[in-house]
């Protein structure tokens, strides 16, 4: 089997790519809705990639893995890969996870992601709205993340909020603000936890989205001003989204300082780039994601290095759109014990759900996600019902 062509086109706001072959199969791989401008970087590998095999998936990704990046650049590589591997699946008859070495688990466990409303404001009393409203959902998450300080609008709403330079109306997705955070800011933070807490009680966990742009003083009184809450985690506190580089020295700081477990690694690129993060054990959990990342295989090698040093695996996804899904179910399913959790990912329209092909009736239930067993990543779009939201310069992607 060779590999005949590479395709992008813009579905919504989802970049997807399709992989073609001479035997009539073809694989697919859908790029974050945030990331629309990628299209262009994916297409760019398209003569590196014909007439390769596409089943042999390591030997095709050796050729265009270190061309890719921290996010946002490493997405176009990881959306390649899968779409190798659901090729790769079909070609043998079966879902891509018997190939990653079999099922650990029948269902994966995810926690709310995508699943969210606009808050009415950035009050404790909106947050604790927020979370009840969650509670409620028919998924009956085990847990749900909600967005504080550098990672919601508090930063700019709350007067006074920080000390540094706030950037009003950026204009695009990952502008960082930074700097330290006063007094009044640090007390609202904790109000809003309180009254999160008071709502979801034991029954249901919290963790938080916190960043990045913290200083690490703040980073450390924080983490140990909440520890009496039992948070799952303190996610991307000093560096995270869109920050290219990982400082695993200030993170081992800042979690050998408190019980309160802390997070990142949703915006790294490749293996190497978490072993200082891992090996010295600088955070408690890591949260990859295998649009990131630089593919499935590339997650679970990383999780499987955490797992021999006790580091938990919750695994960010919530732009991923309904082929990310599964990508991420296929990759949860074989993972080891330090497997908690992936970010419930929903697509950029609700049309979305009448284009994809393989969805159950009822995805989440209490949590937990069944696994796909049509071979591949289990997952394919309606060429037919798909074909009106392609642009005209996109109109041969299913030919």
């Amino acid at each position: 089997m060779k590999i005949t062509d590479l395709r992008c086109a813009v579905i919504g706001r989802h970049p997807i790519v399709r992989v073609v072959t001479d035997e009539g199969l073809h694989g697919l791989g859908e790029v974050e809705f945030t990331k629309t401008y990628l299209k262009p970087f994916v297409l760019h590998f398209r003569e590196a990639l014909i007439g390769e095999d596409p089943t042999d998936v390591e030997r095709v990704m050796l050729k265009i893995r270190q061309r890719g990046s921290f996010k946002p650049y490493g997405a176009a590589v990881s959306a390649i890969e899968h779409a190798l591997w659901d090729i790769a699946g079909k070609a043998a008859g079966v879902p891509v996870y018997k190939l990653l070495g079999g099922k650990v688990r029948d269902k994966v466990r995810v926690y709310n992601g995508s699943i969210r409303r606009k808050r009415t404001g950035d009050r404790p009393e909106d947050y604790a709205a927020d979370v009840k409203w969650m509670m409620e959902q028919p998924q009956n998450f085990f847990m749900v993340k909600q967005g504080i300080s550098f990672h919601s609008n508090m930063k700019d709403s709350i007067e006074g909020f920080h000390y540094g330079v706030t950037q009003k109306k950026a204009g695009y997705h990952g502008a960082m603000d930074q700097g330290v955070i006063s007094e009044r800011g640090f007390n609202h933070m904790l109000d809003c936890v309180i009254a999160m807490k008071e709502v979801l009680g034991d029954k249901v966990s919290l963790a938080l989205d916190c960043g990045p742009g913290w200083m690490l003083p703040d980073a450390i009184r924080f983490a140990r001003a909440v520890e009496k809450y039992n948070l799952m985690w303190l996610e991307d506190m000093l560096t995270g989204d869109y920050v290219p580089w990982v400082n695993p020295q200030a993170y081992r700081e800042l979690t050998t300082s408190t019980s309160t477990p802390i997070h990142t690694g949703e915006q790294i690129y490749l293996r190497h780039n978490f072993k200082e993060l891992i090996e010295t054990q600088a955070v408690r959990v890591i949260g990859p994601d295998p649009a990131d990342i630089g593919g499935i295989a590339e997650l679970k090698w990383v999780a499987e290095h955490a797992y021999m040093h006790s580091i938990l695996m919750a695994p960010h996804g919530t732009a991923n759109g309904l082929l990310g899904l599964g990508a991420l179910i296929n990759v949860c399913a074989t993972l080891p014990a330090n497997y908690v959790a992936f970010e419930y990912p929903s697509a950029s329209d609700p049309w979305w759900e009448d284009l994809v092909i393989g969805l159950p009736a009822r995805i989440v239930k209490d949590s937990m996600i069944d696994l796909l067993e049509a071979p591949g990543l289990g997952l394919d779009i309606d060429a037919e019902a798909a074909r009106k939201y392609l642009s005209e310069e996109d109109a041969g992607f299913f030919d």
